[in-house]
């Protein structure tokens, strides 16, 4: 109960509470308004929840109150709110992150009148409880709010970035940024605002758990260039080094400084309602083989299995970017496998160790012999591994089948009604030679104007102590070192030698990996 207290309190600091204040009735009535107070719980508990409110009145308009905690088209609180509103009739939907039910529903105003409703959030799946916590790798939200909405979004680990790519905390001392950059609250929620994002048009990297502040750039400057930025930042203790897109101009220079810790998956660019269009500042993609709607986040996916068939384990994360987009906090999560007692720093190395699953709607809790994702299976050469998949599997949203994906393509289509009949046990897969697999799940949406999804990082498997190396997956990366060097435009002949010897070690790195190649 005093956790409730002490987001309540929060909440009022925020001014949360003040769209609570009632006007008196009589004046409601003159202005044609009158009051709706809307309370939610948690249904097994009964305690007090913060939720986060989507409302609508009968035209279709989203409405926000003010002095409350909002973006976009949505707002939080914690426990009630008193809506302040015209005469008429209204929907609304309250969501308490992936793990909760989506409640909705209905009520009227009518001029001077006053009403109340207490919902009840109900849970169908515990992630935690399994070992599996949540965590978002990008918001730009300011750091009062981000309490409260961690708790609305329950949500357990996040990266706390400025909106311009530079920190709050950037002008402090190292020692300060120490003390003062993480927090702890509610006994099993973590935010950190040790880290830095570096946006340009050639593209995003996130540079996370610092342990001293970095300058970084953003906009259209080339030089110095970002990869610059990635062995000073390695240098940290404990940082983590994240390319957001995997589409960036200057991912595979990225990838040749083999420092990334991971790479997005679940980016800002996928919203709740739609996804967004093209950026300039990306490898375009081919629009006949990624169409629509969902083809960015598809391209995205290909560019990353195309990482995995060189060879490369690095696994997937996730982010909202809610700040800098429209995204609920937490809207894409990474969820981190967690054996034994969970805090910041576990997570952080399961997260590295790519013993996780990314989502924005289906919730996986996958194991390949009682292991997580990340796990490398190994067999002499001339032996064959047989594994089969155990999935547990939560959706909100319908969806019709998943999908095994083993070396960038599709090796089953499993319908989930047959995915339930056989108890979670997906098809078996047999290998004689290295390769990679994981499981992705693809959910409809009213809208059909976004991706909405769920998938495993990689598991491994190695035969004869050779991992899977592709020719035409290091090409891949070869050619796009060789397109964006021609993008480079930069006056001055030193700055500009500094970016193309960045370039250069890349084109090199790239052709070692074409000439080890163990496939075609």
């Amino acid at each position: 109960m005093a956790r409730f207290r002490c987001l309540l309190r929060r909440a009022a600091i925020l001014g949360v509470v003040a769209a609570t204040f009632c006007l008196l009735q009589d004046l409601c009535h003159a202005a044609g308004r009158g009051e709706f107070e809307l309370r939610a719980v948690d249904d097994e508990t009964g305690e007090p929840i913060a939720v986060r409110m989507h409302l609508r009145d009968q035209k279709g308009r989203s409405r926000r109150p003010k002095h409350i905690v909002r973006l976009g088209d949505h707002f939080v609180f914690f426990h009630k709110v008193v809506l302040e509103l015209p005469a008429g009739s209204y929907t609304f939907t309250l969501e308490h992150g992936p793990e909760y039910h989506v409640r909705s529903g209905h009520f009227a105003i009518e001029p001077g009148a006053t009403d109340n409703r207490e919902v009840r959030m109900t849970r169908y799946v515990d992630m935690k409880e399994e070992g599996w916590w949540s965590g978002d790798l990008h918001i730009a939200r300011p750091t009062a709010e981000i309490e409260l909405l961690m708790a609305a979004e329950d949500l357990h680990v996040a990266s706390v970035l400025g909106v311009d790519g530079h920190p709050e905390t950037e002008l402090q001392s190292a020692a300060s940024w120490l003390e003062t950059a993480d927090t702890n609250f509610d006994g099993e929620r973590f935010f950190s605002l040790r880290g830095a994002r570096d946006y340009r048009d050639s593209g995003s990297l996130l540079l996370l758990q610092l342990d001293s502040p970095l300058l970084v750039g953003n906009g259209r400057s080339e030089f110095p260039p970002a990869a610059a930025n990635l062995k000073p930042a390695r240098s940290h203790s404990a940082s983590h080094l994240a390319i957001e897109f995997p589409e960036s101009w200057d991912t595979p220079m990225w990838l040749a400084s083999q420092m990334i810790d991971s790479v997005g998956l679940a980016t800002s660019r996928i919203g709740r309602q739609r996804s967004l269009g093209p950026r300039g500042w990306g490898k375009p993609r081919n629009e006949t083989l990624f169409p629509g709607p969902r083809g960015a986040a598809r391209w995205s996916e290909h560019v990353y299995y195309q990482m995995l068939n060189c060879g490369l384990r690095i696994p997937p994360s996730a982010a909202s970017g809610s700040g800098t987009v429209a995204n609920p906090v937490g809207y894409n999560r990474v969820y981190a496998y967690v054996d034994g007692a969970f805090s910041a720093g576990p997570w952080w190395e399961s997260l590295r160790a790519g013993r996780v699953v990314i989502t924005n709607g289906p919730l996986l809790r996958p194991s390949v012999r009682g292991y997580p994702p990340g796990h490398v299976f190994t067999a002499g050469a001339g032996e064959t591994l047989r594994l089969s998949v155990d999935l547990k599997l939560a959706m909100r949203d319908p969806g019709d089948y998943l999908e095994v994906i083993r070396d960038g393509r599709v090796e089953h289509v499993v319908r989930l009604d047959d995915y339930a009949a056989a108890g979670g046990h997906l098809p078996e897969l047999e290998f004689d030679e290295s390769g990679w697999f994981l499981v992705r799940v693809v959910s409809d949406t009213p809208s059909g104007q976004t991706y909405r999804f769920g998938c495993t990082a990689p598991y491994y498997v190695e035969i004869g102590g050779q991992p899977r190396i592709s020719r035409s997956a290091a090409n891949f990366f070869l050619d796009w070192v060789y397109e964006r060097a021609r993008l480079v435009h930069h006056d001055d002949p030193a700055e500009r030698r500094e970016i193309l010897r960045y370039h250069r070690a890349a084109r090199d790195y790239w052709q070692r990996l074409v000439d080890r190649a163990t496939v075609p």
